[in-house]
């Protein structure tokens, strides 16, 4: 099967920063007493992938049981990137991710999808000198796998011979969604069909393996 085109997801599969994200969520919700903390910071987990704002919508709506203000909801917003860009802009790199990326670059078109806002992630990769890699950089909104499908569109490519590598629920969903194949990073996925690793040291091979069939 050929090989057409590579998106990635960016927290925790480029970048290391999904505890610090999780850690900026918790420190947003703490004034809100400790039940509502615990309830947000458990439902990101769940979500990755998910824009912050819609998780800031339904800490109100289904935990404060009220919906959140448009300024109540910009502030949310404010002060979580306060607490979360200086430690994402310095994660980590996912171990296997850089090597992947540089071994794929040129071979086939790369993509970042992300429920990161779109500012603020074309900025981190910028500044991480990661852009250069990919033919498009793409943040929320719209959600994942309307972010996918539109990859997908501009790259006119097949889904059956693109991959999506993500390390979430929501990724693997706008993989199926869109009709991609799929690479996991994290147990998560253990025990499901789709390959995954721990980290993304084999998905190099993998790809390979697949570009080959």
């Amino acid at each position: 099967m050929p090989l057409s085109c590579i998106v990635f997801d960016c927290d925790g599969v480029i970048l290391e920063s999904v505890n610090v994200k999780t850690e900026a969520f918790a420190r947003v919700a703490e004034p809100f007493g400790c039940e509502v903390r615990d309830r947000l910071v458990a439902y990101h987990l769940e979500n990755g992938g998910v824009s912050r704002y819609k998780k800031f919508e339904w800490m109100f709506r289904e935990v404060l049981g009220r919906e959140i203000s448009s300024d109540e909801l910009n502030e949310l917003g404010r002060r979580y990137a306060e607490y979360a860009f200086e430690g994402v802009l310095n994660a980590q790199l996912v171990p296997g991710a850089y090597d992947a990326i540089t071994a794929w670059h040129g071979c086939v078109p790369m993509y970042v999808c992300s429920g990161a806002p779109h500012e603020e992630l074309t900025h981190i990769l910028h500044e991480r000198g990661l852009s250069r890699f990919f033919a498009g950089i793409y943040g929320s909104p719209p959600g994942k796998s309307e972010l996918l499908a539109k990859v997908v569109k501009l790259a006119d490519v097949d889904p059956a011979t693109t991959v999506m590598v993500g390390d979430s629920k929501t990724d693997l969903r706008a993989a199926e969604d869109v009709g991609t194949l799929f690479y996991g990073r994290g147990d998560t996925f253990a025990g499901g069909t789709h390959p995954w690793g721990d980290d993304l040291t084999g998905l190099s091979a993998w790809l390979e393996t697949l570009a080959a069939d």
